[in-house]
């Protein structure tokens, strides 16, 4: 499978700052895969979009858009797990 590009929105990277270090490392580490592998085992389509995504890490989740034509995966939300949705 060809890698996909890593795009973060400007508010996603500001929804970091309010996470603890030791997850923003997990979480860096399984955004750095989805460049790999955009649908993980355990990544769920959310209702109402045809692109949008979501993977879990612990008590996080990662919301995302994978643009199959441009390669792109682009990071929209990264929130914990009771925000996330809202």
């Amino acid at each position: 499978m060809a890698s996909f590009e890593i795009r973060w929105r400007t508010s996603t990277k500001k929804d970091l700052r309010r996470i603890p270090q030791e997850d923003i490392i997990r979480i860096l580490a399984a955004v750095a895969q989805l460049g790999q592998e955009p649908l993980p085992h355990g990544s769920e389509k959310l209702a109402g979009s045809d692109y949008t995504y979501r993977i879990r890490i612990g008590d996080y989740r990662v919301v995302y858009e994978l643009l199959h034509r441009g390669g792109i995966v682009e990071i929209q939300r990264v929130r914990h797990r009771k925000d996330v949705y809202r």
